[in-house]
Order: structure tokens, then sequence, then C-alpha cells
């Protein structure tokens, strides 16, 4: 779990990184993704101590999802900010399913883990709830563009899981 879970708040690091490079920092919508990525930084600060303090190797994958990561930022961006919205409503919706399963999988076995993951789903939640309300919706293609985002976030998941 630990290993899943850090590969993706590391992913999420680095497409806001791709986002905000293509954006800047003077919108409305780039100010919201600068405090999105502050808090997925800590979350991924949260696990990367985790991670060494259990011994848990993380994910090779890493590499992968630090290029694919920026890069659909940086691509959702270009589209324009109810796209980098739609990217973001996207993961959040997988991330909140991926938080819940595992919440339910720990149960009462691991409260540290458990209570990082019930902190940092809420916060995903809200991030998703915040996309939404910025416009996620109306970015262009967006039932389609939002399916990929979600295959992909499922994919990545899977394959950290595993490699």
């Amino acid at each position: 779990m630990l290993r899943v879970d850090q590969a993706g708040e590391y992913g999420a690091t680095r497409i806001y990184a791709g986002q905000m490079a293509v954006m800047g920092d003077r919108t409305p919508a780039a100010r919201m993704i600068a405090g999105m990525a502050a808090q997925e930084e800590r979350h991924r600060r949260h696990f990367d101590a985790m991670i060494a303090a259990r011994g848990v190797r993380p994910t090779l994958l890493q590499p992968i999802w630090d290029v694919a990561g920026f890069w659909l930022g940086a691509a959702t961006a270009a589209i324009g900010p109810e796209a980098a919205m739609a990217c973001t409503a996207a993961i959040e919706t997988e991330i909140d399913n991926h938080y819940r399963e595992q919440l339910e999988q720990l149960g009462d076995s691991d409260p540290e883990l458990s209570e990082a993951i019930a902190e940092f789903r809420a916060e995903e939640i809200e991030h998703r709830d915040q996309a939404l309300a910025a416009g996620a919706e109306r970015a262009p293609a967006y039932p389609v563009l939002s399916a990929a985002i979600r295959l992909g976030c499922r994919a990545a998941i899977a394959l950290s899981k595993r490699i």
C-alpha cells in the first residue's frame, strides 16, 4: 500500500508541476493548482518517511511516473484551465476510490497508515470538488478526457502495486 500511495502522490506532484509550467502562477486556476500541489507534496513527504521507516521499496516505475505525470499536466494545461481541472477531477475520483478500498482492507490493522490515508483522502475529495466547481466538466471532450485519464490512473495504480 505504501509503495502505490507514495507513487501516486509523487505522480500528482509531477502533474501539477507540468500544469504550472504551462499556466504560470497568475490565473485563479494556477493559484488553485499551486495550493493543491502543496498538499500533494506534503502527502508525498509523509509517505516517503513511512517508506523509509518501514523499509518498503518504492516502485521501480518512478522515473516513468516522473515524465508521464509532468507531460499529462502540461498537456491538459495547454488545452486550457478547464482541461487542467478535468485532469484533477478524474484523478481524484480514482484516488478517492483507491483510498476507500485501502481503508476497507486495513480495518484496524495499521492505525498509522489508516489515519494518513483517511486524512489525505479527505483532501483529495476536496481537490476533486474544487476542480469540478472550477469548470472541469466544461473541458473540451470532457467525457473522453476524463475516461482516458481515469483509465490511466487505474493502470498506474495496478502497475505500481506490482513493480
